[in-house]
């Protein structure tokens, strides 16, 4: 006996509907990103033919570039070479900055007394601390790193402070009473109020992060994109320049929709989504 609904609809008609209602709901984001990124790519060719330049040069001959740097391994190397700096600034900024913020969030009295402490950090500009590590500690790739990480974790802070602000003390009492260990209170009380306000500092970190790591190459490193860029500014080589950026760009947009973004979605599973 085949089931029917009020429409005649049997049960094999609505699971492929539904079926192709998923996959059109998967594909059309995807689909008006390509759409969005090829109109850009067309209104920047039109304005590059409209006024021919070497300091505007067109995607075709910037997509030449990257080919070409490709193909000898240097873009690969120098991308590398920033992607490590830039996992390693964003790993030490996260851990500390986040024991700090939770550290202050929870304690008001030392928040009080520290507090200048963190607008002072946070108005330092990233370039006048970069300097200072390169001539207090050299041209080293741990100078470099501590510098990425000192301009980031002023942030992590103030972000994780006001998660440690926001948590509900019934939960606490609740692991109170029922005897939870540190790693479970941390697992089950701690980590999922505070998962907002990791994945807002998170997201922010790595966008902030990477620009800074770029200054910190171009001013006293030998490889990475920033060399790469400076390298290429010297000779004028604004296609070189804007290939190794949008290379650079494309990685990072890679690592969110494809980590970033999944992990988050993973992380707030347990969450009542919107009707």
């Amino acid at each position: 006996m085949t089931t029917r609904d009020g429409d005649g609809r049997t049960l094999g008609d609505m699971i492929g509907i539904s079926s192709r209602s998923g996959s059109t709901a998967t594909l059309m984001p995807a689909l008006t990103v390509t759409i969005s990124l090829l109109g850009l790519g067309l209104l920047w060719s039109l304005a590059a033919n409209t006024w021919p330049s070497r300091a505007f040069p067109g995607p075709g001959e910037v997509w030449q570039v990257l080919l070409r740097e490709a193909a000898s391994g240097d873009l690969f190397y120098h991308l590398g070479a920033t992607l490590g700096r830039v996992a390693a600034a964003y790993v030490v900024a996260m851990i500390i900055g986040s024991v700090i913020g939770i550290l202050l969030g929870s304690y008001r009295r030392a928040d009080r007394f520290f507090n200048p402490w963190v607008i002072l950090f946070l108005n330092i500009p990233a370039l006048v601390i970069i300097v200072l590590a390169y001539i207090w500690f050299g041209l080293t790739e741990a100078a470099a790193i501590g510098a990425v990480a000192v301009n980031k974790i002023p942030n992590v802070v103030v972000t994780m402070r006001e998660g440690a602000r926001a948590l509900d003390p019934r939960y606490a009492e609740m692991a109170a009473v029922y005897r939870f260990a540190p790693l479970d209170r941390l697992r089950h009380i701690l980590l999922p109020q505070l998962q907002p306000y990791l994945a807002a500092a998170s997201r922010s970190g790595i966008a902030l992060i990477w620009k800074i790591v770029l200054v910190v190459e171009l001013l006293g490193r030998s490889n990475g994109v920033g060399f790469q860029i400076h390298l290429y500014f010297q000779l004028f080589d604004v296609a070189a320049i804007l290939a190794y950026t949008l290379a650079f760009v494309a990685v990072m947009l890679v690592i969110e929709l494809l980590l970033v973004q999944p992990v988050e979605r993973h992380a707030t599973r347990w969450r009542r989504r919107p009707a």
